[in-house]
């Protein structure tokens, strides 16, 4: 069988499991819906399953697969250029700052104005974050990937350590709504930020196999890259601006959720290889399929109330990260 249709079916057969999970989150909740039930609701704007599925479960459907997808995207594309497997869209600090963001917002009574604040402080800090790590990584005016990884690990020290100075001055009730938001949730219903979740998905994800050659060859290393005619340090400024403003939009709207870009990435790779022409877009459409999946999780585990999404992605990603390690070959596998 050759490379292209065997590519083909894995994104075919993915495309159907994306499918028969989405009605699986559709139908699974509080209220219970079988296919019929979806179909009929979806038209009886009067009736009360036309309104928990219209504002309940097709949004955070949505949501759980752009912001599933994208974190999967992100966490691949970057463990490839720094060629290592426990790289993620979080180590960069970006989840630092964005919290950081967030918990302001929170304590300084911001978002009681409007309620887009609360993403908007979320972004910009994680926007702020990215700036500093972009700032600080370059070294005689060239960019140093070690420095960058470096410099955000110690950002994201200082902005945790910044976020628990305010959560001690701040109050009972702010504590908790902090709390809750760095654990993940899909319970977001604004639509105009759902769309442009899902609008920003999609073009970063157009724009990352605009750069698939490149990726591919930093799999090598950036000497070797060089050698074959890429311009390493554009690629990489380019790659790392596109995974960090996806990253701090995935924050803003839907919080942290760990363990999507660091587990769905491996499973991929085992799974596809790892030409990015291939492994792009099956861990996108995978890392939608997984954080779906955990949504449904959420709802059902101790239902009728919900379990925070970031729960359920710490416990099935720890374990499935574990197993894989497990399993793998003492030999070293290249990114």
């Amino acid at each position: 069988m050759s490379r292209g249709v065997r590519w083909t079916l894995y994104v075919a057969a993915m495309s159907i499991l994306l499918v028969a999970t989405m009605i699986v989150s559709l139908a699974t909740g509080e209220v219970s819906m079988s296919i019929s039930d979806i179909v009929r609701a979806s038209t009886d704007e009067g009736s009360v399953a036309y309104g928990i599925l219209h504002y309940i479960r097709i949004p955070r459907t949505l949501l759980g697969l752009a912001v599933g997808g994208s974190l999967s995207l992100t966490g691949a594309i970057l463990q490839g250029i720094y060629r290592n497997p426990l790289v993620e869209p979080y180590t960069l600090g970006i989840s630092g700052g964005a919290s950081l963001g967030v918990t302001f917002a929170i304590v300084s009574g911001l978002q009681m104005l409007h309620v887009m604040l609360l993403p908007l402080a979320g972004f910009l800090g994680a926007l702020t974050t990215m700036i500093a790590v972009y700032t600080l990584s370059i070294r005689r005016g060239a960019l140093d990937i070690n420095r960058m990884l470096l410099t955000g690990v110690m950002i994201s020290f200082v902005a945790s350590s910044s976020m628990m100075f305010l959560m001690s001055i701040a109050a009972v009730e702010e504590i908790h709504g902090i709390v809750f938001w760095t654990m993940g949730s899909l319970g977001e219903s604004n639509m105009v930020l759902i769309a442009t979740m899902m609008v920003a998905a999609v073009i970063c994800l157009a724009i990352s196999y605009v750069f698939v050659t490149p990726l591919n060859a930093l799999r090598l290393g950036q000497s070797k890259a060089r050698h074959l005619g890429i311009d390493t340090d554009a690629v990489i400024r380019i790659m790392f601006v596109v995974t960090s403003l996806l990253t701090g939009m995935c924050i803003a709207v839907a919080g942290i959720i760990g363990f999507v870009g660091l587990v769905v990435p491996h499973i991929m790779r085992r799974l596809v290889g790892s030409d990015y022409r291939i492994l792009l877009i099956a861990s996108f459409v995978c890392g939608g399929i997984f954080l779906i999946i955990c949504d449904v999780l959420a709802r059902i585990v101790v239902s009728p109330n919900e379990l925070p999404i970031g729960v359920i992605t710490g416990l099935v990603g720890g374990v499935a990260f574990i197993v894989i390690l497990s399993r793998s070959k003492k030999k070293k596998t290249i990114i």
